[in-house]
């Protein structure tokens, strides 16, 4: 069966992004990353800058949560997509969530990071797909690609590693991330990014 969704989560230094830009060019997709965060800050009403930095930062999540109970987010654009909160708030986890399903509901679409395949596990049409690379490699890239040396390429992996974790398992009680929570697992190690972005259209094609 044809994907309309493709949820690429990816590793710091994997690649995954080029590979989704790839795989957007390639299916005539719409490529989503920031945009979540966008919608998702707009439907809060707070600023971007504020809401990316909740995805990192646990205290300051937490001055949201409190600030958006006071002042319950507009829901109405995403109405029917996820059962509205009885209590007239919503988690901003919540909110994220529902930006990925209305996004995922609208179609033709690669979704890259923010955990997008979890939640969206139970629904058809739905590719799910890890981008990944060993450490080494990873840090190798990013100290190419950057100003930052060997060593501080290392540290910048580990601690991204480390957040990307601690996200999942705030927000998806997800205590340890697994080949089975994806469909497609990709090594980019020795696989260049055509090639692996290929190896996706031709999962998504079915």
């Amino acid at each position: 069966m044809a994907c309309t969704v493709v949820c690429i989560s990816r590793a710091l230094g994997a690649g995954g992004e080029e590979i989704g830009r790839i795989i957007a060019a390639e299916l005539g997709f719409r490529y989503a990353d920031e945009e979540i965060i966008v919608r998702a800050a707009k439907e809060a009403g707070v600023s971007l800058e504020t809401v990316e930095k909740a995805e990192q930062t646990p205290r300051l999540l937490q001055r949201i949560l409190e600030s958006m109970a006071r002042t319950p987010p507009a829901t109405e654009a995403l109405s029917g997509v996820v059962p509205p909160d009885p209590l007239g708030t919503a988690t901003f986890e919540g909110i994220i969530e529902r930006v990925i399903r209305t996004l995922a509901s609208e179609g033709n679409v690669i979704i890259v990071a923010h955990g997008a395949s979890l939640p969206l596990a139970d629904v058809s049409g739905v590719l799910r797909v890890l981008i990944t690379a060993s450490p080494e490699i990873r840090a190798e890239r990013l100290a190419q690609k950057t100003d930052v040396d060997a060593s501080g390429a290392k540290k910048a992996i580990q601690e991204s590693d480390s957040q990307r974790q601690q996200y999942l398992r705030r927000f998806y009680d997800v205590g340890s991330e697994l080949p089975t929570h994806y469909d497609l697992v990709i090594n980019t190690d020795d696989l260049a990014a055509p090639l692996a972005a290929r190896l996706v259209v031709t999962a998504a094609k079915g």
